[in-house]
């Protein structure tokens, strides 16, 4: 039986759907835009050839406590991607279900024939275009002017929605890392980034000009995929079975085995560092759980009173 469709409708129920999960941020991207951006054979079309709309959906970052906490913790506790990924798969079970449309989950993974450098799909190039995020000076992560720093998923369906656009102002930088670039030429996060793989410039107009991002100097300190064929290597260059042994089961690589036992999605981390200064995550207005809730009360009444004043109006006076 098919289905008569409302495209506006269809996308705030989307919106309802993923907020009651915990999404902050949600938008929408034509297809056909992300095609023009995104390399040949990375395109959304590439894994489902259907696809006609990008949904982008943003969640929250850690908890404020756990930016205050030292660096070994906030390297297990910092992480919420998964969050994202869960509420995107439900959401493409939503659209199936309510809409009998098809939609997948994008996956948020490396292409196996290109190695760990390489995504499937740039989720940040579908959360930018939707307008949920903005290219920042900390690495090239996004940014959102309200909820600072998130994690972002995807997902790819055959319906056509209205789509968003990006945001009209990047709020990176932030006017007090202007001020400190000026003065140092340094922004907050490149000052502090422990080893030295952030750098760029902001022009004149206190914008941000040029970013440079030296994954390789990141991932070598943050992301132990890495560290795992050296390992390997190690143990096969062993003269004995006793250096063999300890380049297996020293404290620094029993620790990797363990993250590995137990899916741990900090083994794929970043060191958290440049968002621990960042003003953006750290004092945006919803940047905060509690802040978040107030905020969305805040933007819920203010909904209803904008309905009651249209449905008000469109009523007229009585004769």
């Amino acid at each position: 039986m098919s289905v008569t469709i409302d495209p506006g409708e269809a996308k705030e129920a989307m919106r309802a759907y993923t907020q009651k999960k915990g999404v902050l941020a949600f938008g929408v991207v034509d297809v056909d835009l992300v095609e023009k951006i995104a390399p040949p054979g990375y395109g959304p079309r590439d894994i489902f050839p259907r696809a006609k709309s990008v949904i982008s959906i943003g969640v929250g970052g850690g908890t404020q406590g756990a930016w205050a906490a030292d660096a070994r913790t906030l390297a297990y506790i910092g992480d919420t991607e998964t969050a994202a990924y869960k509420a995107a798969y439900g959401l493409a079970f939503f659209i199936e279900k309510k809409y009998q449309k098809r939609a997948i989950f994008c996956p948020p993974d490396m292409d196996p024939e290109k190695g760990a450098r390489t995504p499937m799909q740039s989720l940040k190039l579908h959360a930018e275009l939707a307008g949920i995020g903005a290219r920042s000076m900390a690495g090239d992560i996004l940014l959102h002017p309200e909820f600072g720093m998130m994690y972002y998923a995807s997902v790819f369906t055959e319906m056509e929605l209205p789509p968003d656009a990006p945001m009209a102002e990047n709020p990176c930088p932030h006017p007090s890392c202007v001020k400190l670039y000026e003065k140092s030429g340094q922004t907050p996060c490149m000052r502090f980034c422990p080893v030295d793989c952030l750098s760029g410039s902001v022009d004149e107009n206190g914008k941000l000009a040029e970013m440079h991002y030296d994954s390789h100097a990141c991932a070598a300190m943050s992301q132990q995929y890495e560290a795992i064929p050296n390992v390997l290597l190690d143990m096969m260059d062993a003269k004995d079975p006793i250096e063999r042994g300890m380049a297996v089961h020293s404290p620094e690589n029993q620790m990797i085995w363990y993250k590995l036992s137990i899916g741990a999605g900090e083994l794929l981390s970043l060191c958290y560092e440049c968002m621990r200064v960042c003003p953006i995550t750290q004092s945006s207005v919803m940047a905060t759980a509690v802040a978040r809730k107030g905020g969305m009360r805040q933007k819920v009444m203010e909904a209803e009173a904008q309905a009651l004043a249209e449905q008000g109006a469109s009523v007229g006076p009585k004769s």
